[in-house]
């Protein structure tokens, strides 16, 4: 089914998690980013659309301000994002340039989504930059963000993002294979679901994670992004970013991963 999905899709948006995009030292990984801009640039040859939604401000933040690592104020938190994001776009610019693919920086925060005119300009945008050539690269603006206009992860900010484009597909990008029936890390015997067609029903039949060390969003908040994009209409896949060659491989069906199917497309 996945290979089938990125083969069928048009306009696909790929979000990356803070753990797949950072190195073994806990720095930005230019060797992975270069990787994949090389498979999307072949994407984008074949004439598929590309929107990025990336985490990793404040793992790019604390490689470049490495003293502010043991701070937890709040300030010292969206300040490191603030330093981060220049750096995290910076990487993402090199990677793309020896394809002569040029990036977009999109930063918004959930009360973007809540007004009407923001979000129509957030539409416009999107489809404008897409349509002239440029990839747009988007993120929580976590340098304002507090917990009442917060969107929380990436994962939401991913699918909601693919609504707003109106998507025809979501791939999440993380550290784990895809959905298992359990925690794999804990229990060697966990089964990996190839594809899921009744969202709300798998969430009683799987054991639900913790959050990883850097990201914020655990497997809960992927199988909650996957539903809200199936609601529109838009299928998604949850796969391991960080083996080599993973886009590549997903779609020649050498790499497993989850499938989470739409069934219903609501209007609008």
């Amino acid at each position: 089914m996945i290979p089938k999905l990125l083969a069928e899709a048009r306009k696909i948006v790929f979000k990356f998690g803070s753990n797949i995009l950072a190195d073994k030292d806990g720095k930005i990984n230019a060797a992975f980013l270069g990787e994949f801009a090389g498979q999307a640039a072949g994407f984008i040859e074949k004439g598929k659309q590309i929107v990025i939604v990336s985490s990793g401000a404040q793992v790019a933040g604390l490689s470049t301000m490495d003293k502010w690592a043991r701070k937890r104020d709040i300030h010292y938190r969206q300040a490191l994002c603030a330093v981060g994001q220049v750096e995290l776009m910076a990487a993402w610019g090199r990677a793309f340039a020896s394809h002569d693919i040029h990036i977009a920086q999109i930063l918004l925060t959930q009360d973007d989504f809540g007004d009407r005119i923001r979000t129509l300009n957030m539409r416009n945008t999107l489809f404008t930059l897409v349509d002239e050539g440029i990839l747009p690269v988007i993120n929580e603006n976590d340098t304002v963000s507090v917990e009442e206009i917060k969107i929380g992860d990436n994962d939401t900010l991913a699918a909601q993002s693919a609504i707003l484009w109106s998507a025809d597909l979501l791939v999440l990008f993380s550290d784990i294979d895809g959905l298992y029936t359990r925690n794999p890390k804990e229990h060697p015997d966990a089964e990996l679901i190839s594809e899921v067609r009744d969202i709300e029903g798998i969430k009683n039949s799987v054991s639900i994670g913790s959050a990883g060390s850097f990201g914020t969003g655990g497997i809960a908040t992927k199988i909650s992004a996957a539903q809200r994009a199936a609601a529109y209409g838009i299928p998604t896949i949850l796969a391991h970013g960080g083996k080599p060659r993973a886009l590549e491989a997903l779609a020649s069906g050498a790499q497993r991963g989850t499938a989470f199917l739409a069934s219903v497309k609501l209007a609008g």
